[in-house]
């Protein structure tokens, strides 16, 4: 063993120096556009299979050197155009080469279809490529934003700074079902498991490309890649010198928030440098504030099923969508009743309250609760060193924060939210190894809703305090003779007399102590109910490899990597079971090997891969794939492929811990069944809502038997003593009053002898399990006479145990019956695993042709459909959370350079169906009346190229038509943005 170490050492530090003993080849050469003649700067010139190139000043020469043995060959790349590739055989002096211009996506090089290079046409599954060119000529605010306009992708916006993507279905505000990696890095804020919009990604200058896989990649990104993954690449120091800088500024207008016009900025810079093709060097800064963000301001009544004009006006027990603390509701009569016990009502008060009487809080709206502006700060540094020709050391950190807002279970205000990672990785031709660490902090976010259900029980005595002044006000009002809704209004304006108002400094000073107190913290007796805050610090260690064998085995190409990730967790208590010092860590490890290889002369490739993961929480998981791409005639390509993904559940479904104004929201492991007492064979078992229903007919049943005897024996025992009956039941034996002891006491004996019969039975709690699928998809890409370029796939995918959140009750009394009513229960929502099928189908179709001159025009259309969903998920409360429209399209029209003008423009018409939204956040709402309904966007730029100034001027706007549209029950209106932007690219080069 030791002599085995001793000549491997030996075997890698003369594989780190020998480049030095051969002699060096010099390349030099010019670089222009074949159809214009125009010398290219900024054209990659790299030595295939090395780590080695360079690139070509801004008169388009460059000079190469290299220690590589002849021949070898130099790729030739540059974006918007075919990559070329040269032999060199000999040193070379002043070649001249002209790049063909790429108009459509058919030359385009990818990665992670295969975590190899492949042509785009080649590729085994569906995928999208975005390059830097395509980002700057979108007309979307941001690279983000642009991800929109890709076939198959769904978008949900929460903020100006915030937008998650999706595809396939099952979409989600925070998306943890698609991966999205920065440079390899897992972009995820650990703690909440999804990506926090811009916070965690570079700048638009310094983004170089991103593909896109829609559809499962657990094969070779391991979990959660059930839907998808999103791989975006930075531009290299070696590769993009120079001083880059983009100024960005306008208006956004959205007619139903506060401020209609408000102003924003954006600034970016970006600095990378090389020396001696050895040392690269990279800074990024960008800055971006809107003085007002999108502002969710959906005020229709939830248990009016949303229709117009309904407030609390005319309903006492109003629910808005986005007003926050209304979700506190109470039965006047239950409130009666308890008053009457304390001997401060008559037992008469309850002749004059109607049945199912329900008051809700007073709420207050978005703009009360959030600070108007979204802000994002980013900044990195990236050190590249190349040991050899061969192998390149990579040094990163990236640091980002920002204020946005969230839809969840609740309304979050992410305030000051920071988030950092660092980066180490040895990389060559053939392998990588990298280490990271991201750390999340919070800042001074707080759950909204939360926020605004505190506020009200922080002012007058909180609700034990305002119901009863409330009711005692609504009987005064009737007795005066005021009826119906009047008589509530009176009551909730003599309830809110102390009211805080927003604005006022008792307003500002109770809203700062809600949200600057942790989730849980019951230590401060003038919050006896804790806070908002949320604390988060949690941090993900990750470790991966990979190693490609192309130089070990020449048959067929094989890969072979593996990964190591922990994440801590620490909220102190808000998030996660982890106050008073406990340490919770959640370990997972996997690995993938992959085998490729080209047949009948390239007509046909045959890719098979598989993968094994483990999570500690969890058993073992295999998800194989294999693919087939059979290219019968050249630039025609049809792929069809069977792939399986798996979801670990992510580490909030497994641990989080917290109440919100809907429910407390808790893990799925079992401590959580202990720790609550919802086990079937505890002292206090937790039911589901079917069997609360059920109980609570049966309940009706049984009364409504009981009560002809209940009211024969109150007759007679008024009619034989009154005195004694008076005495006995605390009122006067009059019909009003025996009428409503008939209705009490028959439904305390339905309680009882319903509770004998066995229809009010424990929930049984079933194992939770990673959620799987698996997919089959055919597809087509075919270029046709060089103008039309065609991408079409089908895919059908089968869920196994597919992750839904149940909801169960517990009683807060001594009985089970306490379920029955809203005062005297606690409503839990926990992940569930469902035991049938869940089926989703779809297709897409996306069409590029060139026009000539230029010109292109292109579209693309997508259907989605669940085709079967396990109805055993409703009947325990789940819902299938789809939340995808039917069919979605885009359609484009551009020209990057009108009539060799350095003109440019692009124009992209969007639409989308209505479809419906279900979430924990419409968990308390009718499960088909939550409706995103229907929309179309129209957004445009028109740039132009300054050559001299080697910058870019565009003028653009998102929304043109100016009708503001939400992508999710609950989200913001999204207005419409109008914005100028100068870019200077690689300027002191």
């Amino acid at each position: 063993m030791k002599n085995f170490i001793k000549n491997f050492s030996k075997t890698l530090l003369f594989s780190l120096l020998t480049f030095t003993s051969f002699s060096q080849t010099k390349i030099t050469g010019l670089i222009s556009d074949a159809a214009t003649g125009d010398a290219l700067a900024g054209v990659n010139i790299t030595i295939k299979g090395k780590v080695t190139g360079t690139t070509t000043n801004f008169n388009g020469t460059f000079t190469l050197y290299s220690n590589v043995e002849l021949p070898f060959k130099l790729a030739i790349s540059y974006v918007g155009y075919k990559t070329q590739e040269i032999s060199v055989t000999k040193p070379l002096s002043e070649i001249k080469i002209g790049l063909i211009e790429q108009v459509t996506q058919s030359e385009e090089v990818v990665v992670a279809a295969a975590r190899i290079e492949e042509n785009v046409m080649n590729s085994p599954v569906s995928i999208e490529k975005i390059d830097s060119r395509a980002i700057q000529a979108n007309p979307s605010f941001n690279f983000l934003e642009s991800l929109k306009y890709l076939k198959g992708v769904d978008f949900s916006t929460q903020s100006i700074t915030f937008s998650s993507i999706n595809a396939r279905g099952f979409n989600a505000s925070g998306n943890n079902r698609l991966v999205q990696l920065v440079d390899g890095i897992d972009n995820q804020a650990p703690g909440l498991n999804f990506s926090v919009g811009t916070v965690g990604v570079t700048s638009d200058i310094d983004m170089e490309s991103a593909e896109f896989l829609p559809g499962t990649s657990s094969a070779l990104y391991g979990p959660n890649a059930l839907n998808g993954i999103l791989l975006m690449n930075t531009k290299s120091p070696f590769l993009y010198k120079g001083l880059s800088a983009n100024l960005k500024t306008g208006i956004t207008h959205e007619e139903n928030r506060n401020q209609v016009n408000s102003p924003f900025y954006d600034f970016s810079i970006r600095w990378a440098e090389s020396f001696n093709d050895k040392l690269g060097i990279k800074v990024n800064f960008s800055y971006m504030k809107a003085q007002n963000d999108w502002s969710a301001t959906n005020y229709k009544d939830g248990n009016k099923n949303f229709i117009e004009g309904s407030s609390q006006l005319n309903n006492p027990a109003y629910n808005g969508v986005n007003t926050y603390g209304d979700q506190t509701v109470q039965d006047l009569r239950s409130v009666a009743e308890q008053m009457i016990g304390l001997n401060l009502l008559p037992a008469t008060a309850l002749n004059v309250i109607p049945q199912g009487t329900y008051v809700t809080r007073t709420p207050y709206t978005e703009a009360d609760l959030i600070a108007p502006e979204a802000k994002t700060i980013r900044g990195n540094v990236a050190l590249h060193y190349r040991l050899t020709e061969n192998i390149e050391a990579v040094g990163v950190f990236m640091y980002g924060a920002g204020t946005t807002a969230y839809l969840g279970n609740d309304r979050y205000s992410f305030n000051n939210f920071t988030g950092m990672q660092s980066k180490l990785e040895l990389r060559g031709s053939n392998f990588f190894i990298r280490g990271y660490k991201t750390e999340e902090n919070s800042g001074d976010s707080y759950a909204t809703s939360l926020a605004g259900q505190l506020l009200n029980e922080r002012w007058g005595g909180g609700s034990k305090v305002w119901y009863p002044t409330y009711l005692t006000s609504y009987l005064k009002a009737l007795q005066s003779g005021i009826t119906g809704i009047a008589a509530h209004n009176v009551a909730r304006g003599v309830a809110d007399t102390n009211r805080p108002l927003p604005g006022t400094e008792a307003f500002n000073d109770a809203l700062n102590g809600v949200k600057t107190l942790n989730v849980g913290d019951f230590s401060n007796p003038a919050y006896p109910f804790g806070g908002a805050h949320l604390q988060d610090n949690t941090s993900l260690y990750q470790f991966e490899g990979m190693y490609n064998f192309k130089n070990q085995v020449k048959f067929a190409e094989v890969i072979m990597g593996g990964n190591y990730r922990i994440f801590h967790l620490n909220s102190g208590g808000t998030f996660y079971p982890d106050r008073d010092g406990r340490e919770i860590s959640v370990k997972e490890w996997g690995s993938y090997l992959q085998v490729s290889k080209s047949l009948l002369d390239g007509g046909l490739k045959v890719v098979a891969s598989g993968r094994y993961d483990k999570n500690e929480n969890f058993e073992g998981q295999f998800s194989p794939r294999l693919a087939l791409v059979v290219s019968p005639w050249d630039n025609h390509h049809i792929r069809t492929s069977f792939q399986t993904g798996f979801r670990i559940p992510p580490v909030q479904n497994q641990y989080i811990d917290i109440r919100t104004s809907q429910a407390t929201l808790i893990g799925s492991l079992p401590e959580f069944i202990t720790k609550y007492n919802l086990s079937p064979d505890g002292t206090n078992p937790a039911y589901s809502p079917t069997t609360v229903a059920a109980f609570g007919e049966e309940v009706k049943t049984r009364a409504t038997a009981a009560a002809p005897a209940i009211a024969v024996a109150l007759q007679t025992e008024a009619q034989t003593n009154p005195q004694a009956f008076a005495a006995k039941y605390g009122v006067a034996p009059t019909a009003a009053n025996i009428s409503t002891l008939v209705g009490s006491l028959a439904t305390q004996q339905g309680i009882k002898t319903a509770l004998t019969s066995g229809v009010l039975k424990p929930y049984q709690f079933k194992k939770f399990r990673p959620e799987s699928v698996q997919s089959y998809e055919i597809g087509y890409r075919g270029l046709i006479g060089d103008r039309l370029f065609i991408d079409g796939s089908y895919f059908y995918s089968k869920y196994k145990n597919f992750a839904y959140s149940e909801i169960v009750v517990q009683s807060t009394t001594d009985s089970p019956a306490g379920v029955l009513s809203a005062n005297t229960r606690q409503v839990y929502q926990l992940p569930a695993s469902s035991e049938g099928e869940t089926i989703a189908e779809g297709w897409s179709l996306g069409l590029d042709y060139r026009l000539g001159k230029g010109y292109l025009i292109g579209g693309n259309v997508s259907y989605n459909q669940l085709k079967q969903f396990d109805q055993n998920i409703i009947a325990n409360g789940g819902r299938p959370e789809f939340n995808t429209p039917a069919y979605k399209f885009n359609a484009s029209f551009s020209n990057r350079n009108v009539a060799n003008t350095g003109f440019g423009f692009n124009a992209i018409l969007r639409y989308q169906d209505a479809f419906v939204w279900q979430s924990a956040f419409t968990a308390g709402f009718d499960a088909n009346s939550t409706i995103v309904p229907a929309f179309s966007t129209l957004d445009a730029q028109i740039s132009k190229k300054i050559t001299s100034l080697k910058s870019i001027l565009k003028v653009g706007g998102t929304n043109l038509m100016g009708k503001s549209y939400v992508t999710a029950f609950g989200n913001p209106n999204v207005g419409s943005m109008y914005y100028i932007s100068l870019t200077f690219d690689e300027l002191l080069k």
